[in-house]
């Protein structure tokens, strides 16, 4: 009777210890990241236009996102119990000495610029006369271990380089590629309302040693003015990534019936020019589509368009690389069958 009271007790023990590691395992963060699918969702709710009347139909256009969070030990040691879930290192989804916050802030920035310029492209494709001027390259975020760090700062807007103008992100690239690793340039930066002038030293791309870099990442600064007013509030949703969709459904709005009876989902980065660019986090967003009973889903063409066609199941991928040729693919459709 002894060995069996002290048999028993060793196993309720046990059990105890059991519990306590896997709620620690279960609800304890790790130091990555875990990215998972989220379904699409429509854009319609989110824009507001004046005066506007909405293409009506038994389609529409959806946005999709994922979800973010600090991943928790046991999702860090068993990733493979969510479907599409991704661990992604700390450090590659944050820059050293930025926050989850700071990088809120710029994700914010991001989403509100690529509104703009949805909002621009649509309207501009529709006849619209549209005031939309690049006025450089506006820097999103700095490496705090490179030689600029503290001499540029996000959100500064990089005018000239050596003297020479830079309106556009490609004028930069251009400007920065006649140089070599090492060399000191002149950066003419708009902090706010001033102008300032640093002379920072070119450190080597780590993907390219001959390639100089400054180590800052940029985005495209413009001054645009809408002959509407175009109102999109997505929420808590950051990045840039829905500006293609966001594009399209500012079109139906105003009456252009874009999705022709589909359900369509896009994603993608646009710039003024028109161009879709490549985004991040593909996989799950494929996935978050997939559940999410679309149709058609346009995405950025090349690595992105191939991803994305390994876990479509039935929906159509549409690889595009421009605002242009994703509405020439949609008006191409075949009709779609009720």
């Amino acid at each position: 009777m002894h060995r069996l009271r002290r048999t028993a007790q060793l196993g309720a023990a046990l059990l105890v210890v059991l519990v306590a590691v896997a709620a620690v395992l279960w609800f304890a963060p790790s130091g990555s990241y875990i990215f998972l699918p989220d379904r699409a969702h429509a854009v319609d709710p989110l824009v507001t236009i004046r005066g506007a009347n909405a293409a009506r139909g038994p389609g529409g256009i959806y946005f999709v996102d994922i979800f973010v969070r600090k991943a928790t030990l046991a999702e860090r040691l068993f990733p493979w119990l969510r479907e599409g879930a991704e661990i992604v290192p700390a450090a590659a989804l944050l820059a050293p000495g930025v926050s989850d916050a700071a990088r809120a802030k710029q994700d914010a920035r991001e989403m509100t610029r690529s509104q703009e310029i949805a909002s621009a492209l649509a309207l501009r494709a529709l006849g619209y006369k549209v005031y939309a001027k690049p006025t450089g390259a506006l820097v999103e975020e700095v490496s705090p271990h490179v030689p600029a760090a503290g001499l540029v700062q996000p959100t500064d807007v990089i005018v000239s380089v050596d003297g020479r103008p830079v309106r556009e992100v490609t004028d930069l690239r251009r400007l920065l590629g006649s140089h070599r690793p090492g060399d000191r340039v002149s950066l003419g930066l708009r902090r706010g309302s001033e102008r300032k002038s640093v002379v920072v030293r070119l450190v080597p791309d780590p993907q390219a040693p001959s390639h100089p870099v400054i180590g800052i990442l940029v985005g495209q600064a413009a001054e645009i003015r809408l002959p509407r007013t175009v109102k999109i509030n997505a929420g808590g949703v950051g990045g840039p990534s829905a500006g293609l969709a966001f594009a399209l459904d500012v079109m139906e709005e105003l009456g252009r019936n874009v999705d022709r009876g589909y359900r369509v989902a896009a994603t993608g980065e646009v710039d003024l020019a028109g161009d879709v660019l490549p985004i991040g986090g593909i996989k799950q967003k494929m996935i978050g589509v997939r559940r999410s009973g679309v149709d058609v889903f346009l995405v950025p063409a090349g690595d992105n368009a191939k991803e994305a066609k390994r876990f479509a199941g039935r929906v159509r991928v549409i690889p595009v690389t421009s605002f242009q040729q994703a509405l020439h693919a949609l008006a191409t459709l075949p009709p779609k069958r009720t």
